[in-house]
Order: structure tokens, then C-alpha cells, then sequence
């Protein structure tokens, strides 16, 4: 478990359920810069709130409700109350909700939830028991909770992902910048150089980027790098060797950055993701007062 004081936060995964992450955190002071994730975010909320910038507005979360964010969508992190906010998580990557959303409901398309934040205390206390079932290494119960949980938040929340479409010339600019930078991670250019080789000017490519990815081209950029990190540091790779490999000056350039966007450092990340430990934070349910037993009717 990570952290010290009452800020503490455990990043891990199940085998038994690829393709999920899993988190239980207690923050306080924490403040979660803008970014994106390659999964979904279904958080519930135990205590406190939590307070999201995401659409263009500050989203509010409290006790019982969930903040839902969709893959690549940009949003921000913080305690909306002195006492902070404490919470568990399930990150379920885009292939399985496209599964359960094919089998259990009627939306068409690439699904994904249309409002960021959903009052039902009962689809939060799912998640606080997919995290203890995958605690207690129960894969029947995590697996069926997770799948309950994702159906109800579809159903009551859920449709289809509006496809961005590439139609203007600065649409277009933006992508190949984006093409640049990650192939070009380590050792990117400068705003002028890259705008330059684009055939564009430094604010034209900065009010694209901007208009297309919800960030400005170095904020993206560090995001772009935790999400590698966190790919080389789950296949095993030192973080010091992982700071170099994705363009970060050292390791703790790294470990600021990756703590900011993640949550924990990037050494108990990958101690976590390779550990068999099941602590647990909280209560059994990570909710007080939650109903411990409930069925699993959608």
C-alpha cells in the first residue's frame, strides 16, 4: 500500500481479470493533473468527494455515486471537501464493455457512458465488492460482479461514443503531430519545429491540438509517457531504465510525473502489479454501512 499519513493507494491487478485494473486509494491533499486513461474509469465513491474537471465543468462526486470517464478523455482530480475522499476503482479496458455491452444491451456502436457521474449507491457497492472478491481471490464472484456492475451502468447510463471525424486541415495537422510525437517520444521537437515541419504555425498547431485532444501538445506528450511507463513497468522493465526509455530526464522526473497522473510512484505501482498481497482498505465492502450480500440482479 502506498503513501503516508492518511494518503494511501494500492494500483493492482487480478489475473483472473485481464484487461481490468484495479484501485483502492485515500486521498486528502492529492490532485490528480489532467489526463487520460486507455480504459474506462468506473470509480465509487466510500466517503467524502471528489471533484472532476471533465467536459468543460467541474463534476462532483460523493458518497454512493460513481464518477464515469471514457478512454482518451481527458479529466483532472481533486478533493472537493478538507476530509478528501476515499474510494475504489475498476478500469475495465474498451474490448470487455464492448463485450458485455453486445451480450446484455441494445446500444450500437462503440459503447461508453454518457454522463460522468451516476448517483446508485448499489452499482458502487458492485465495484467495492469486485475489489474484495479480487482481494480474497474469489475469480467467480469477481468476475460476475464486474460484469453485473459494467450491464447496470450501460443500461442506466451508457450508449454509443461519438466518433471524431478528421475533416478540417487543423484536425488533420493535429494527428500528425500526434503520430510525431510518440514516434519521436525521448527526444521530441520543439513547438516551432514540429508546427514547421507540419507546414503550419506554432499557434495554428497549438489551437488544433488543443481543439482535438482536449490538451496542449506537452501536457499530452507527459501523459503519452506515464501510459508507456506504466506498459514497460507492468512487462517488468526497471524504473530507472524506464524514465530513459519513454524521454524523461531520470527517475525522479518520472516518479513526479507518474504519481501525479497515476496516483502512487512508479516503484510500488509495479511492486503491486506483480504481487499476490491482498490488503485491504477500508471495510469489507470498502463502504460504510454498505450492504454487504447484495444479489446480483440487473
Amino acid at each position: 500500500m502506498a503513501g503516508t499519513g492518511k494518503e494511501r493507494a494500492r494500483h493492482w491487478r487480478y489475473a483472473e481479470l485481464p484487461g481490468v485494473d484495479l484501485l483502492r486509494a485515500s486521498y486528502i491533499e492529492k490532485i490528480f493533473v489532467r489526463h487520460t486513461h486507455e480504459n474506462f474509469v468506473i470509480a465509487a465513491i466510500a466517503e467524502g468527494v471528489e471533484v472532476f474537471h471533465h467536459g468543460g465543468a467541474d463534476q462532483y462526486a460523493g458518497p454512493g455515486a460513481l464518477a464515469l470517464v471514457n478512454p482518451d478523455t481527458p479529466h483532472t482530480g481533486r478533493a472537493g471537501v478538507p476530509e478528501g475522499w476515499r474510494y475504489g476503482a475498476v478500469y475495465p479496458s474498451p474490448e470487455l464493455v464492448a463485450e458485455i455491452a453486445a451480450e446484455t444491451t441494445s446500444i450500437r456502436g462503440t459503447p461508453g457512458f454518457t454522463s460522468p457521474v451516476l448517483d446508485d449507491a448499489y452499482a458502487a457497492g458492485l465495484v467495492h465488492q469486485v475489489l474484495r472478491a479480487a482481494d480474497e481471490g474469489n475469480a467467480l464472484a469477481a468476475d460476475t460482479l464486474l460484469r453485473v456492475a459494467v450491464t447496470r451502468l450501460l443500461r442506466l447510463n451508457g450508449g454509443p461514443m461519438p466518433q471524431r471525424e478528421v475533416r478540417s486541415a487543423g484536425a488533420g495537422i493535429a494527428v500528425r503531430a500526434r503520430t510525431v510525437l510518440e514516434e519521436r517520444m525521448a527526444e521530441p521537437p520543439t513547438l516551432e519545429r514540429l508546427a514547421g515541419d507540419l507546414g503550419a504555425s506554432p499557434f495554428a498547431l497549438l489551437r488544433a491540438f488543443r481543439e482535438a485532444y482536449g490538451m496542449p501538445p506537452h501536457t499530452w506528450l507527459t501523459d503519452a509517457r506515464v501510459r508507456r511507463a506504466r506498459r514497460l513497468l507492468d512487462a517488468g522493465t526497471a524504473p530507472a531504465e524506464v524514465a530513459v526509455a519513454v524521454g524523461f530526464t531520470d527517475q525522479p522526473h518520472l516518479n513526479r510525473h507518474f504519481t501525479r497522473i497515476v496516483g502512487v510512484p512508479p516503484g510500488a505501482y509495479q511492486r503491486e502489479r506483480g504481487s499476490d498481497a491482498r490488503p485491504v482498505l477500508g471495510g469489507e465492502d470498502g463502504r460504510t454501512g454498505a450492504r454487504k450480500n447484495m444479489d446480483t440482479g440487473v
